[in-house]
């Protein structure tokens, strides 16, 4: 579906709404991906918003994440850091635990994936409630990273991820879904 007006597709469109997905309403985003316009606009959308920012590195979250995260990075010119759960990573790595919704997780960041000082933007497919956002951001902290903005492809504004993070991070979303109806 595309809005005549401004030549900009209907990002909200290309996303599925499955009621009951492990207990949670789930947002598939593979209908976007599969859309080539949908696809490469929402990349474009989430890079210009970020271009010419000095950003050094793009960091995000497995699995969904690498797929924004890593298109977003090659848009900007810039590398591509990979935050994994526990035991993925093959060298000497940095650990953080943290709580979810309904269980704890750990993460990890090689020890030599950052230097102190770099600006990072952080990307990931989705904010919910901003517990994996924030663990992220305490995981580059600990590299000596300086988190320069956050940005996803879906925020889930019913579930107020954005109030975790106030006014001190530039936060961009391409879709907001305002309840778990879209």
């Amino acid at each position: 579906m595309v809005n005549k007006k401004t030549k900009q597709l209907d990002h909200k469109a290309k996303v599925r709404r499955i009621p009951e997905f492990k207990g949670v309403v789930f947002w598939d985003i593979t209908p976007l991906l599969k859309d080539k316009d949908a696809f490469h606009q929402s990349i474009k959308q989430i890079a210009d918003h970020y271009r010419g920012k000095s950003i050094d590195a793009v960091v995000s979250n497995e699995a969904r994440g690498f797929i924004v995260g890593a298109t977003v990075a090659y848009e900007l010119g810039v590398g591509f850091i990979p935050i994994r759960k526990k035991g993925k990573l093959p060298c000497k790595c940095v650990d953080l635990t943290y709580d979810k919704e309904y269980e704890s997780d750990t993460i990890q960041i090689h020890v030599d994936a950052l230097k102190k000082g770099e600006n990072v933007l952080l990307i990931d497919d989705l904010l919910a409630t901003g517990g994996t956002a924030k663990a992220n951001i305490e995981l580059v902290e600990k590299l000596g990273g300086n988190i320069v903005g956050l940005g996803f492809l879906i925020e889930l504004g019913y579930l107020g991820g954005r109030k975790l993070f106030g006014s001190k991070y530039d936060l961009y979303s391409v879709i907001e879904l305002k309840t778990t109806n879209g």
